[in-house]
């Protein structure tokens, strides 16, 4: 295990101590008024891809100043993503051993949060006190945490204990089943909603689980799901592959493509050998197919996906991929089937079909709005289900034609905007989405909304039957898949 902590047992401040007065002093465009600071706490590769965007709009922002703290459990990972978007690490916790239990994890990160704030800013002041400190910039306006991790939950809870606000961004994601699943961001996340003063909710079904939970509304704000910012941002940059295999794939467009990932720990042990087990099958049934396979650095997923597809001849194994690789992958492959839940929203939007191995998912507009399709661990299942996409235009077209309801692209903005609100009281902004479910009153009204625009407008570019002959005729000109 690597510790940050000196001979003193003490954690090294990073910048000094000297550097980091000067970042206090840091004035807004005016020089007027010192920005307020924001410790924003990255553990994981998937939160440092969502948070990239937050980070980004908050540097760029008059009133609000991030302070980039690395947990270091995907410290490598999350280097690389941010080194992309030159943003500079200002504390790294070093909390990431590889074979660190969930809970040596968690109290290290608490520990060592707790340490840092403590150094930069010493004990929180006094109530008659704090409001002055904060506004003159010397002790944090809250602290901004991501998703569900072990990293965002330690660091909520150890900004609680420090009476330190705690906003949440992704917040409101349920399995609506057992916290066991996923085990733990389960838990996780519904422990950082108990400890969270702001809630930024991806959707307004994000919005309906948090006040299930008796979470006053007044404190969510729905802003879509910072993924799709930061897929925006990658996307546009064609960064080249390491992997000249890979390369070579994608810059071939004859060549069709699958993508596959795997690797939450629910599915560890038989759930993976069948993941396996299923791409394998349809590997052999598809051989003019390609699947790429970006292997988790966890040796055990690495044993139980990866042994068992090394010998196929159309399976390709990879390290994984740069974020900015991987959105270009994810742009030009035309299926994807994953665990991950980062991209059951990032694929949608690039227009792709995903197949999610899982049992149930937090991600359930997704599944309502057909972007997604569960299929679990099951082989016959994965197989069915990918070959039905793979060989059937109508079934492809329905399913990568829905629209994504997961963002457009402005969640970080509505994030910070929100921030810089609850400070000024001036211009709130405006809330993703329509603030409606037009399925849901469609059902409760007995219509069937997409027809009945139909009759209306005369317009069939909705019908199921104008998608099913555009996509046959796609399919017979050889365009199909896009």
């Amino acid at each position: 295990m690597i510790d940050a902590r000196d001979d003193n047992g003490e954690l090294p401040v990073e910048p000094s101590e000297h550097e980091f007065a000067s970042a206090l002093s840091i004035l807004n465009a005016d020089g007027d008024q010192p920005k307020l600071l924001v410790p924003a706490v990255v553990g994981t590769r998937p939160e440092a891809i969502k948070m990239l965007p937050v980070i980004l709009a908050m540097k760029q922002s008059e009133l609000v100043e991030p302070i980039v703290v690395s947990t270091g459990q995907h410290h490598h990972m999350v280097e690389e993503i941010f080194e992309e978007a030159e943003i500079g690490t200002h504390v790294h916790l070093w909390a990431g051993a590889d074979r660190a239990s969930l809970t040596e994890r968690v109290s290290t990160v608490m520990r060592r949060f707790n340490d840092f704030l403590l150094e930069w800013f010493g004990p929180r002041p006094s109530d008659d006190d704090v409001a002055g400190e904060i506004l003159a910039g010397r002790y944090p306006a809250a602290v901004l945490v991501h998703g569900d991790t072990s990293s965002a939950m330690s660091a909520a809870l150890a900004a609680f204990h420090m009476r330190i606000p705690v906003m949440h961004v992704e917040a409101g994601l349920r399995t609506g089943g057992s916290i066991l699943s996923p085990f733990p961001e389960e838990l996780n996340r519904q422990v950082i909603t108990c400890i969270a003063t702001m809630h930024f909710a991806p959707t307004f079904t994000n919005l309906e689980n948090l006040v299930r939970e008796n979470v006053p509304v007044g404190q969510i704000f729905v802003t879509g799901n910072t993924g799709i910012d930061a897929l925006r941002w990658a996307a546009g940059l064609q960064t080249p592959f390491v992997d000249d295999s890979v390369q070579a794939l994608v810059d071939d467009p004859s060549k069709r493509i699958v993508v596959v990932t795997a690797h939450r720990r629910e599915n560890w042990g038989e759930g993976l050998k069948s993941i396996a087990e299923g791409v394998g099958r349809l590997a052999d049934r598809f051989e003019d197919v390609h699947f790429v396979v970006p292997l988790h650095p966890n040796p055990r997923v690495r044993e139980e996906l990866g042994t068992p597809l090394a010998s196929r001849t159309n399976v390709l194994l990879t390290e994984p991929l740069e974020y900015t690789s991987f959105a270009r992958l994810l742009g030009r492959c035309d299926l994807v089937i994953t665990d991950s839940g980062g991209i059951q929203e990032e694929a949608p939007s690039l227009n792709k079909p995903v197949l999610v191995m899982r049992d149930s998912t937090e991600r359930g507009e997704g599944v309502d709005a057909g972007t997604l399709l569960l299929v679990g661990t099951d082989p016959t299942q994965i197989e069915d289900e990918a070959a039905k996409l793979l060989s059937d235009p109508a079934a492809y077209a329905a399913v990568a034609g829905a629209t994504n309801p997961y963002g457009d692209g402005f969640a970080a903005e509505r994030i910070v905007s929100a921030m810089e609100f609850l400070l000024t009281g001036k211009s709130p902004p405006v809330p993703f989405g329509s603030g409606f479910n037009r399925r849901e009153i469609g059902a409760a009204s007995g219509l069937h909304l997409r027809e009945y625009l139909e009759r209306v407008t005369g317009d069939e570019s909705t019908s199921s039957e104008h998608a099913e002959l555009d996509a046959r005729e796609q399919f017979a000109s050889g365009s199909w898949p896009p």
